[in-house]
């Protein structure tokens, strides 16, 4: 049932108006419309390790504001790591038109975005899939990329055996083949897509993917953080394309940070959108692709348009 305007959508309503397919080309077209403006977003510290987000974004027809809490420890207290809502405003009229369940979009427009990555720099790509963190943004990577690229094998680590084996569980319903991995450096030269999709505590990638593959390194999002290992990404830098989502990653993306890599000289998923010459720093065709996704509220607004689409029209 297509959910109310004006009304609060629970998790399940609003996953059900973001399919990956849809999202990724609203996602798109959001990186092609000059009205978008976004500014930086607030990051609070509550506590050790913990932050509050506030996001606003807006085009010409709607604009938002994400507000969500982000507690990694949470998964030790039974609750979920990423909390909070999405308002969504009509600015022809200033009424609000929808509340979306903040983490549902978090998750699907995160996935989205290394969907629509993995579309436009390596289309033709088959072979398994190597998921590392199976939370949240584990099951919508998983989900997106066998929607969206047809992906039917699967491996899964995660430090905890339930959640990897829940998310295996999850695969086979799908239809797909899934297994879990004790470790995820054993089997990552066997995979044509990696996603980490930690909590980004502590650095769990310390071998690089096989020449051809791409890589989503979703976790890791601020300088202190960071999935991939120090040498790992310096010789990526060296031999991969590297890609990162906005410029926001200049001085969030943790990984590439700490492995002293120069993230301003590298190109945006914008970039590859609007068919800029990339800044591959020298990758030849074949070569291995690291898009860094260190999130953007832009996403959010593109969640939202999807969503309310049919409310507006």
């Amino acid at each position: 049932m297509k959910p109310r305007s004006n009304a609060i959508w629970d998790a399940q309503a609003t996953a059900a108006a973001l399919p990956f397919s849809a999202l990724a080309s609203a996602i798109e077209a959001v990186l092609l419309d000059p009205s978008v403006a976004v500014p930086p977003r607030m990051v609070l510290p509550v506590g050790q390790g913990n932050s509050l987000f506030v996001m606003p974004a807006h085009d010409a027809r709607i604009a938002i504001t994400k507000i969500i809490t982000v507690l990694p420890s949470n998964r030790q207290r039974g609750l979920p790591p990423v909390q909070g809502d999405i308002l969504v405003f009509d600015t022809q009229t200033g009424q609000r038109v929808a509340l979306l369940d903040g983490p549902t979009v978090t998750a699907r427009r995160t996935a989205a975005v290394s969907l629509l990555a993995a579309q436009k720099l390596s289309p033709s790509l088959r072979g398994p899939m190597l998921i590392v963190g199976a939370g949240d943004q584990g099951r919508a990577h998983l989900e997106a990329f066998h929607a969206g690229m047809g992906v039917q094998q699967v491996m899964v680590h995660s430090r905890s055996p339930a959640s990897a084996q829940a998310l295996v569980q999850h695969a086979l319903s799908l239809g797909m083949q899934a297994q879990t991995v004790s470790d995820p450096n054993t089997v990552v030269g066997d995979c044509a897509w990696v996603m980490t999709t930690t909590p980004a505590l502590a650095v769990v990638m310390t071998t690089a993917p096989p020449p051809g593959a791409f890589v989503s390194a979703v976790g890791a999002f601020t300088p202190q953080m960071a999935e991939w290992s120090i040498p790992v990404c310096q010789a990526l830098a060296q031999d991969a394309r590297l890609v990162v989502d906005t410029r926001d990653a200049d001085h969030e993306a943790g990984d590439l940070l700490q492995a002293g890599i120069d993230v301003r000289a590298l190109p945006t998923l914008g970039d590859v959108v609007r068919h800029s010459p990339p800044n591959s720093r020298g990758a030849t065709a074949g070569s291995t692709v690291f898009f860094k996704n260190c999130g953007w509220a832009g996403w959010d607004l593109a969640a939202a348009r999807c969503a309310v689409a049919g409310l507006l029209a």
